[in-house]
C-alpha cells in the first residue's frame, strides 16, 4: 500500500481498519511522510501501542493461575463466580467458564469494573470462545428458603453440573463447594486476579441483568431495568410505593413489613 499517494483522510480510513500489530508496519512510514498530520498518525499509533502493551501485560498476570495449571496437567479449569448477592429482587446467577489454554481476551476483569455496554461485548466474546460455559440460577423464593450464603453456593453447583465437558479443576471467587468432588482453589478477589473467574463474572453479570430487566414489562414503576433490582432510593421508594412484587426476597425486605 502505497501511503505517500494516499490523502491524509484515505490514510485514516485505511489505518483504522488494521490491527495494532498491522498498523506498526506502516510505522517508518508515517514518520517519514512530510505532512504533520500523517506523523500525527504515526504519534497515534505509538500511544495506541503502549496502551495495548499494558493491557496485555494485565491479562498476562491474570492468566498466571491458570498457566500454573495447565503446567499440573488440569486442562480443563472452570472459572465460577456468581452475580446478585446483594438485590432486594431477582435471583442469584452463577457462571462457570471454560476458556482456551493461551486465550487473551482483552478487557476482561471484574464485571464490577467494567461499563455495561463494554460488559455486553465482552459477554458475547466470552461465549464466542469459550469451550464451555454453564448457567446455575436459584430463584428469590430459594433465597429467602435457604438464605442468600446457600442459594449462592447452590447456583454455583447449578453451574458447574450445567457444564457439558467435566472440569478438572475448579477456580471459585472466595468460596468453596463442599459437595462437589472436583479439585478446587477459592480466591479471594478472584475476579480480579484470574481470567476463568472474570469471565465467569462478566456471564453471570450479564444473564442476572438480563432477567431483571424483564420485569420492568410485568411491572412498570419499580426501575427494574435502571436499578437490576440492587437496592437504590428509587427502588425502595417504588416498594413503598407499590408494595413488593413476586420476585422480592422477603428476608431482605423484613424492616419494610410486608
Amino acid at each position: 500500500m502505497d501511503l505517500k499517494n494516499m490523502s491524509a483522510h484515505e490514510v485514516g480510513n485505511f489505518l483504522q481498519k488494521l490491527s495494532i500489530e498491522e498498523k506498526l508496519k506502516y510505522i517508518t512510514i508515517l514518520k517519514d511522510d512530510n505532512r504533520k498530520t500523517i506523523k500525527k498518525f504515526a504519534d497515534k499509533i505509538e500511544r495506541e501501542y503502549s496502551k495495548f502493551i499494558g493491557e496485555r501485560e494485565r491479562i498476562l498476570k491474570m492468566c498466571k493461575i491458570e498457566n500454573e495449571l495447565y503446567n499440573q496437567n488440569y486442562n480443563l479449569i472452570a472459572g465460577i463466580d456468581e452475580a446478585g448477592r446483594g438485590p432486594l429482587a431477582g435471583p442469584v446467577v452463577a457462571a462457570a467458564v471454560i476458556l482456551p489454554k493461551d486465550k487473551l481476551i482483552f478487557g476482561i476483569n471484574d464485571s464490577k469494573k467494567i461499563p455495561e455496554k463494554k460488559r455486553y461485548k465482552l459477554y458475547d466474546i466470552i461465549n464466542e470462545v469459550a469451550i464451555d460455559v454453564g448457567i446455575g440460577i436459584v430463584d428469590n423464593e430459594i433465597i429467602d428458603k435457604i438464605n442468600i450464603f446457600n442459594a449462592t453456593k447452590l447456583a454455583m453447583k447449578k453451574a458447574v453440573l450445567s457444564l457439558k465437558n467435566k472440569p478438572d479443576f475448579l477456580l471459585i471467587d472466595a468460596l468453596k463447594l463442599t459437595d462437589i468432588n472436583i479439585k478446587q482453589k477459592e480466591i479471594v478477589k478472584g475476579d480480579s486476579l484470574s481470567i476463568s473467574i472474570a469471565a465467569a463474572s462478566i456471564v453471570a453479570k450479564v444473564t442476572r441483568d438480563r432477567i431483571v430487566i424483564e420485569y420492568e414489562k410485568k411491572y412498570p414503576g419499580y426501575g427494574f431495568k435502571n436499578h437490576k433490582g440492587y437496592g437504590t432510593k428509587e427502588h425502595y421508594k417504588a416498594i413503598k410505593e407499590f408494595g413488593i412484587t413476586p420476585f422480592h426476597r422477603k428476608t431482605f425486605l423484613k424492616s419494610l413489613g410486608d
